[in-house]
């Protein structure tokens, strides 16, 4: 990555891990379930992988990259995950181009939370195309035993107290800004081993 610009590198095929064991069914299946994850926020949802991806990558983040990214989807990796081999494992089995400036990416990789940029720092989307905004895949520690958090909107009866962990301390004052932005404004999937939970732009959360 350099200069902000997208970067199609030729990936080293020495030790690649492989992608999904039957490429069609696996992606149609982890596709529902994303779907489901974020029409349903705060639910737990386990995708049914077996992928071993290269470190620091779980099973679910890499079932997402190889389901959502393409040669059209400009993709954002933290320094966490630019420093191992997956950076050639998403060029080689995604071919999508990889950018060095988090506000020209359509998806984001976070490895690190404790170090991620703020969230205003990627693209929120425009008034006439909303859509075009990032979603950020954050992988954290566990899906619960953090702060809990009482989240609720679309796809929620009522309430739901959910307690990510690993988060920076001004996470959910970031979420509340960026909540206010809404139709505009990111949306999150938080992964943990093979399991996602769900945080669209507008979920309101409150501690």
């Amino acid at each position: 990555m350099n200069d902000g610009n997208a970067t199609l590198a030729t990936p080293d095929m020495e030790g690649l891990k492989p992608g999904f064991t039957e490429p069609v069914f696996e992606a149609q299946e982890a596709f529902r379930t994303v779907l489901n994850t974020l029409s349903y926020a705060g639910r737990v949802h386990t995708l049914a992988t077996e992928l071993d991806p290269p470190a620091p990558l779980d099973p679910a983040t890499a079932a997402m990259a190889l389901t959502l990214f393409d040669f059209d989807t400009p993709v954002w990796l933290d320094a966490t995950i630019q420093g191992g081999a997956a950076p050639d494992f998403l060029r080689f089995h995604c071919g999508a181009p990889l950018v060095a400036a988090a506000g020209e990416a359509r998806f984001a990789m976070i490895a690190d939370p404790s170090n991620m940029p703020p969230l205003d720092r990627f693209a929120i989307g425009e008034d006439r195309y909303p859509d075009r905004s990032a979603t950020l895949l954050i992988q954290v520690p566990a899906l619960t035993g953090g702060p809990g958090m009482t989240w609720c909107g679309p796809g929620i009866d009522g309430e739901i107290t959910v307690a990510i962990a690993g988060l920076p301390t001004d996470f959910w004052a970031q979420w509340a800004d960026n909540h206010a932005l809404y139709p505009l404004g990111v949306d999150v999937i938080f992964a943990a081993g093979r399991a996602l939970v769900g945080l669209p732009r507008g979920i309101q959360v409150e501690g």
